[in-house]
């Protein structure tokens, strides 16, 4: 009798260290979780600022690049479908992740295409409105560039979290799984880069 009750008692015990253990690991993976959400959350603002700063680069360029309207058509386009993809942060996956990526390159390489087109215009090129937009669209690449590394920093941090024994088996009973990361487009090692000489 004393035996089944010491069983029963270690049971009950070890139930409520496992319990103890699975909201513990809960809790620590959620706060983790948030920050990713968070990080993409400014991820999708900084492009959505490139998205937004786009018409006016096109509706200012309207007036001095009458020959060009191919150029500017495939820019809005770009923009079009680069702000039709949409993804759902708290289930980041790699395919996902790859769309929303193809996407944004395109429409990178159609204002490296725009800017290029524009050497050739240096009325444009002198108009102030033109040179503070481009400048703003400068900026916020750049910031596009920091906040996408701050979302890998982010990923990686809970990914390992995630992957590490025993956290990985209660991190999968409980449906946390790990985020895709965003990786350099290919060939953007060799990929031009577009300035404007705004001194002549």
């Amino acid at each position: 009798m004393k035996k089944g009750i010491i069983a029963l008692i270690v049971i009950i015990a070890l139930i409520a260290i496992g319990g103890i253990w699975f909201v513990s690991v809960n809790n620590r993976l959620v706060p983790m979780e948030e920050s990713v959400t968070a990080q993409w959350a400014n991820v999708e603002s900084a492009y959505q600022r490139r998205a937004d700063l786009i018409p006016n680069i096109v509706s200012t360029a309207k007036g001095y690049a009458e020959f060009e309207q191919e150029t500017l058509i495939r820019v809005t386009e770009a923009r079009s479908k680069a702000t039709s993809v949409t993804i759902d942060p708290t289930n980041i996956t790699p395919e996902q992740l790859q769309q929303f990526q193809e996407v944004q390159s395109n429409l990178t390489g159609a204002l490296a295409r725009l800017l290029a087109v524009f050497e050739r215009y240096p009325d444009l090129k002198a108009n102030e409105n033109f040179k503070e937009l481009i400048n703003s669209l400068e900026r916020t690449e750049n910031r596009i560039n920091v906040e996408r590394n701050r979302y890998n920093e982010q990923a990686r941090t809970f990914n390992s979290e995630v992957r590490q024994i025993p956290t990985n088996i209660a991190a999968s009973i409980l449906g946390f799984e790990r985020k895709a990361y965003f990786e350099a487009d290919e060939g953007s090692e060799d990929a031009p880069e577009v300035e404007f000489d705004f001194g002549s």
